[in-house]
C-alpha cells in the first residue's frame, strides 16, 4: 500500500513539475539586486548627463555583457545630443543590445534608466521609476537568451525619458534597423509598487488586435494583468503619451506599455528600494515575459497588429 502511494506521489510530481518549471522564468534575487544597485544613493538619481547617470550606464553595460546580448556596430552605446529646458547634454546615451531570432522582424523592449537627479539637496533615487523597468529588461533578456525567440528581440535601456522622451526619439531617428522591421514596442516603466497586485497593459484601445495576446497571459500568484489607461477621454489617466512608447506610437508602430498606477512615492525622494514590493514585482516582471513569449510564438505580422484606430 505504501509503495503504491509513493508511486502515485512520484507520478503526480512528474505531472506538476514541468508546469512549475515553465513558470520559473526569472531570478527574483537578481531582479531585486539590479533595482537596488541602480537606485542606490551613489547613482545620484541618474539625471541625464550626471555622474550617477554615467555610473548607471556602466552597470547596464556590464549586465548586457553578462547576459550575452549582441551589440550593434560593436558597441551597446548609441549617443545623441539632448537639449531641454532643464539641461543640455552633449552626449546622452542609449544602451542597446539584441538577441537574433529566426526572423529579422523585431520586438523592441524598452525601459528608461534616467531619473530626475538631486533636487534641493534631496536625492530622487527612482527605484520604481524606472530602475524596476531596467531590471525587468535584464530579466527578459536573460530568459530569451536561454530560450531562443522566433523574432529578433532588441533590448534598449533609454536615456532622457524624464526630459521629454528624448532617448526613444533618438532611437527612432537613428534606428539600428529599418523601422518597417519593428513589429512592436514593449515598454516597461514602473513595475514594482502596487498593493493590489495589479499591473496594467496599456495600448489595446489603439491596437485592439493585441488584446487577445494579453488576455491569454495567466495571472501569477502575486500579480495579475489588467488592460486599460489608454482611452483619450481618461485625460491624465490615459497613458498613451506618458512614456517612451509614445514615440513609437507617433510613428504608427504598435506598442504595449506595462506599468502600475501612481503611488505615494512617484517622483518623490521616497521612491527607494526599501519601498519595492518584493513579492509583487517579480511576478509583474514575469507577466511581461509571458506576454512577449506568447506573442513571439504566434508569429503575427505587423499588418495584423495595426488595425484601424478607434
Amino acid at each position: 500500500m505504501e509503495r503504491k502511494l509513493a508511486l502515485a506521489l512520484v507520478f503526480s510530481l512528474l505531472l506538476v513539475l514541468p508546469g512549475l518549471a515553465q513558470r520559473r522564468v526569472l531570478d527574483a534575487r537578481q531582479l531585486l539586486r539590479d533595482v537596488e544597485v541602480l537606485s542606490a544613493d551613489s547613482m545620484e538619481g541618474r539625471l541625464s548627463g550626471s555622474k550617477g547617470n554615467k555610473m548607471a550606464q556602466q552597470y547596464i553595460t556590464s549586465r548586457f555583457q553578462e547576459i550575452g546580448l549582441q551589440p550593434y556596430h560593436n558597441s551597446y552605446r548609441h549617443t545623441f545630443r539632448l537639449e531641454s529646458k532643464q539641461v543640455t547634454v552633449e552626449e546622452a546615451v542609449n544602451l542597446i543590445g539584441y538577441i537574433p531570432g529566426k526572423s529579422a522582424k523585431a520586438i523592441v523592449l524598452t525601459a528608461h534608466y534616467d531619473h530626475v537627479g538631486v533636487r534641493k539637496g534631496e536625492t530622487y533615487n527612482g527605484a520604481d521609476d524606472n530602475a524596476s523597468g531596467v531590471a525587468a529588461l535584464f530579466a527578459a533578456a536573460a530568459y530569451f537568451k536561454k530560450n531562443k525567440p522566433y523574432h529578433t528581440l532588441i533590448f534598449a535601456a533609454l536615456d532622457g525619458e524624464e526630459l521629454g522622451l528624448r532617448g526613444a526619439e533618438a532611437f527612432l531617428e537613428n534606428p539600428p534597423l529599418p523601422l518597417e522591421q519593428i513589429l512592436l514596442n514593449v515598454n516597461m516603466d514602473m513595475l514594482s509598487i502596487n498593493q493590489k497586485g495589479e499591473l496594467y497593459a496599456s495600448g489595446t484601445y489603439h491596437y485592439p488586435a493585441l488584446a487577445p495576446y494579453l488576455e491569454q497571459v495567466a495571472p501569477r500568484p502575486q500579480a495579475k494583468l489588467l488592460l486599460g489607461h489608454d482611452r483619450p477621454e481618461q485625460g491624465e489617466n490615459d497613458w498613451t503619451r506618458q512614456s517612451d512608447h509614445y514615440q513609437f506610437y507617433k510613428r504608427q508602430i504598435p506598442f504595449v506599455y506595462f506599468g502600475v498606477e501612481d503611488h505615494p512615492y512617484y517622483h518623490k525622494p521616497s521612491d527607494d528600494f526599501s519601498n519595492i514590493n518584493s513579492t509583487f514585482y517579480p511576478d509583474a516582471a514575469a507577466l511581461v515575459i509571458d506576454f512577449v513569449l506568447n506573442l513571439d510564438k504566434k508569429h503575427p505580422d505587423r499588418k495584423q497588429l495595426v488595425l484601424k484606430q478607434k
